[in-house]
């Protein structure tokens, strides 16, 4: 009996603490949850101000067509981007990567409604297009904008890779683009001493470019020579049809800014190439003008149309003797 008492009272200590144990245990997990990831703040200085972006952003809405290049180069795939300026809704060259995207008005008129309901984490845009409606797109979301488009591809592209927290990324991007310009001005060789000359036509009118334009610089990068009218630190200027000598040279790219299903630009381009002054252009008479696509040369300005565009001098100047 007084075995069976003590074996009683052993089990009933040992039952005890581990019960307690077992609640100990309980109290301290409730005590100490679990750590969190905690997302680093980093503060992106941009054309209007200074912005804090919040680890790395998952959910992207871009305003201008190089900025959604410059996302896919990345391989970074937007919520929601604005439509190519041709083509239904986007650019042929990307299309086929936009599957899902969608679309939230053009750079001019971006959509705020659709772009707050898709909840970014952070919006890309651009000064020259976004600066009435910033504050409405930073209420939004983080917005960084760019000053500008066109000549400044490099130093955008650098600018988003920062906000978007992929800066290895995007150096990595970057260096293979400046090898592409590295080995195809090394083919061209000697055919970079022809001096170039670009236009672009519009409906009733046409343009001279200079150099400070998306074809301009990465002909610029490749080397080339300008026309001596048209090697200016400058952007463009308007011409009359009586001024189209202006676009003589070695050789003439032009592009036609034609809108989804309209030939007006193009049609302008054959009649003001085929007046008289223009017939006696040298670059006429060697049958070295070339109408090139207006998408890659010109509208959509990212780094994915820069080595398209690359590709395309070469193509070109297969056939072009120095």
């Amino acid at each position: 009996m007084l075995v069976s008492a003590f074996m009683i009272i052993v089990l009933t200590i040992i039952s005890a603490c581990g019960s307690n144990g077992a609640n100990s245990d309980k109290t301290a997990n409730s005590q100490t949850p679990a750590p969190t990831a905690v997302e680093e703040s980093r503060t992106i200085t941009h054309a209007m101000g200074e912005t804090v972006v919040k680890g790395t952003p998952a959910k992207i809405v871009v305003l201008t067509t190089q900025g959604t290049e410059t996302l896919l180069a990345l391989g970074i795939k937007p919520v929601g981007a604005v439509q190519s300026w041709i083509g239904d809704p986007w650019y042929d060259h990307i299309k086929d990567q936009m599957e899902g995207i969608e679309v939230i008005g053009d750079e001019t008129q971006p959509n705020l409604e659709l772009i707050a309901n898709l909840q970014p984490d952070l919006i890309l845009g651009t000064k020259v297009r976004q600066e009435a409606i910033y504050d409405q797109l930073n209420a939004i979301a983080p917005t960084v904008l760019t000053e500008n488009l066109g000549d400044s591809m490099i130093e955008n592209f650098e600018l988003y890779a920062k906000a978007l927290n992929v800066e290895e990324k995007g150096q990595q991007v970057l260096a293979d683009y400046n090898k592409l310009i590295e080995e195809a001005s090394a083919r061209l060789g000697d055919k970079t001493k022809l001096e170039v000359s670009l236009a672009r036509f519009q409906a009733g009118k046409a343009r001279t470019y200079y150099k400070q334009n998306f074809a301009g610089v990465v002909l610029d990068q490749l080397g080339f020579a300008r026309t001596e009218a048209q090697n200016k630190e400058e952007f463009a200027e308007e011409i009359t049809k009586e001024q189209i000598s202006v676009l003589d040279g070695d050789v003439l790219f032009y592009f036609a800014s034609d809108r989804s299903g309209e030939t007006t630009a193009s049609d302008t381009a054959k009649e003001w190439l085929a007046d008289p002054i223009a017939q006696n252009m040298k670059v006429n008479k060697n049958g070295q003008s070339y109408q090139v696509d207006e998408a890659i040369w010109n509208s959509s300005g990212g780094i994915i149309a820069a080595k398209l565009l690359v590709a395309d001098i070469e193509k070109y100047f297969e056939t072009i003797k120095p």
